[in-house]
């Protein structure tokens, strides 16, 4: 009798580690296909929560994981000097888009292989560090250095003269940590540098994205180093590949 109950003692727990089985996988990868790939789900796909509209997957993989700001800046298209950005902030899975303001890029247009002089604004991905201009800091959040070297020379038009009143920094061949006007070019002066968004003078810039003054009190007051801000720039078709 002691025998027949041993055995009926391990039979009923090998049957009570098969239902433990079962309920562990529908609560796993059971619970993950009904989730995101079963024909009747409701609940969006992971990747499409967490993408940004307009933005494929080669630009997507390159926004860092702690990024909670990103700067998108909307190409009209490759040969054109006419663009639109959009600040979105992610909320746990969700980009929300917070503003937007149209915007101008390099005369020429885009370029995925920019250099010294093309006149085109550079494709890609790249971190938002440091901040400055003529004018005072309006209170920005990312380290503000305010110089009147920033000025913009005399020599050019009267329209360009207040462009550098406030910028921000693109991080593209330049050392973080450093002023915006800091010369400083690590991957050589031929590669281009300089690249800001700064205050809009109406039409295409040599490489920059500018904006209007009130569009760029709003970024400086806004971005901020604890959300690690990222501007992701390019024409429409490069941003979506």
């Amino acid at each position: 009798m002691r025998k027949m109950g041993t055995q009926r003692a391990a039979v009923a727990m090998a049957a009570l580690g098969t239902l433990l089985a079962a309920l562990s996988g529908c609560g796993g990868a059971a619970h993950g296909d009904a989730g995101e790939n079963g024909a009747g789900a409701k609940a969006a796909p992971a990747r499409a929560r967490t993408a940004l509209p307009g933005i494929g997957d080669r630009l997507h993989r390159r926004i860092p994981a702690d990024s909670r700001q990103v700067v998108a800046v909307y190409g009209d298209g490759k040969d054109s000097p006419d663009s639109t950005v959009v600040l979105y902030t992610k909320h746990g899975n969700s980009w929300d888009r917070t503003r937007s303001w149209p915007a101008h890029n390099g005369k020429k247009g885009w370029t995925a292989d920019h250099h010294e002089g093309d006149r085109r604004s550079p494709v890609g991905v790249f971190t938002l560090t440091d901040a400055g201009g003529v004018l005072a800091d309006p209170g920005a959040r990312l380290p503000y250095t305010r110089d009147p070297s920033f000025a913009a020379p005399r020599w050019w038009a009267e329209s360009h003269w207040h462009d550098f009143d406030y910028v921000i920094a693109i991080d593209y061949n330049r050392v973080k940590g450093r002023p915006p006007n800091d010369p400083a070019r690590p991957e050589g002066e031929t590669k281009g540098g300089g690249i800001w968004l700064h205050m809009d003078h109406g039409s295409g810039t040599s490489a920059c994205v500018s904006l209007s003054r009130t569009a760029m009190e709003y970024l400086l007051r806004t971005l901020d180093p604890d959300r690690h801000p990222v501007v992701v720039m390019g024409d429409r078709a490069d941003l979506k590949a």
